[in-house]
């Protein structure tokens, strides 16, 4: 049995959350730079420019990527051979958020009673939490920064069987086309098909983990992401919705098995400003 510090997940969510506020990622970085190559529309292309010149203010200066911070959602995968020592494992994981928006002077948006007050946490807490128990002595950690322009977005449709992979195909170019420029393209588009409501949702959001443009390893699968691709590039909402060829960086799809009565399908949209980092204790 390993263990491992609670003080030490706090330290770890806190550095992660920081770090994905203030700095794009490499392979978000060079999805950019192929995009502002290969845009068309000249307004579109200069926006692109501005987003690129954006993060390199924001890596220089270490300050926000973008105004909203967003929501933290944190997966957690545990070893099963790990014990947490000198705190929980969630509390810890809900003071590193504390104290990611404390100390990075990130904006705090989050509200208690959402259907009546919206008292503000002054925190930023409660973060999302996904936990899984996985074989092994270790844990690892993924802290997302979700902006609600673009989770404001996602979609979730219960289609018949028979729909089918068309059905698919179109439920997700029409959620894009829907959502235009509110969720400040260019997007990546992350969707989930199959098991229940809730687990395809929970597809939706992890598919937008993955790097940028890595095709997923299943061949029928990453077809499908090709396609999709290129349906919603041919939308022509382009860069901040100002016409073009680039209206999504990458479309990533995760499947699960589902229920022989439906065909369950989401979809949950991430700005340009992706802000997710990970690491392994």
């Amino acid at each position: 049995m390993r263990e491992i510090e609670a003080k030490v997940v706090t330290e770890t969510v806190s550095a992660l959350i920081q770090d994905a506020c203030y700095h794009l990622a490499d392979d978000v970085i060079t999805a950019l730079r192929r995009a502002e190559e290969r845009e068309e529309s000249p307004a579109a292309r200069n926006v692109l420019a501005r987003l690129l010149e954006n993060a390199d203010a924001a890596a220089r200066d270490a300050i926000p990527l973008c105004q909203d911070t967003g929501m933290a959602v944190v997966f957690l995968e545990l070893g099963q051979d790990v014990h947490i020592v000198g705190g929980d494992l969630y509390g810890a994981v809900q003071e590193g958020v504390r104290r990611a928006y404390a100390e990075g002077y990130l904006r705090k948006s989050v509200v208690n009673r959402p259907f009546s007050a919206r008292i503000n946490t002054q925190d930023n807490t409660p973060a999302v939490i996904h936990a899984a128990i996985v074989p092994g002595e270790k844990l690892k950690i993924t802290a997302l920064a979700k902006g609600f322009g673009s989770e404001n977005m996602s979609r979730l449709a219960m289609l018949p069987p028979a729909k089918g992979r068309a059905g698919v195909v179109d439920f997700v170019v029409r959620c894009v086309d829907e959502a235009g420029a509110n969720p400040c393209p260019p997007v990546i588009v992350g969707v989930g098909i199959g098991g229940t409501a809730e687990k395809c949702l929970l597809l939706a959001k992890e598919a937008l983990l993955r790097k940028v443009g890595d095709p997923h390893p299943d061949s029928e699968i990453a077809a499908l992401e090709t396609e999709m691709l290129k349906r919603v590039n041919d939308l022509g909402i382009g860069a901040m919705g100002y016409g073009g060829r680039i209206t999504a960086l990458a479309v990533h799809c995760e499947v699960f098995p589902t229920h022989i009565a439906s065909l369950p399908v989401a979809v949950n949209l991430q700005c340009h400003s992706v802000r997710h980092r990970e690491t392994v204790l």
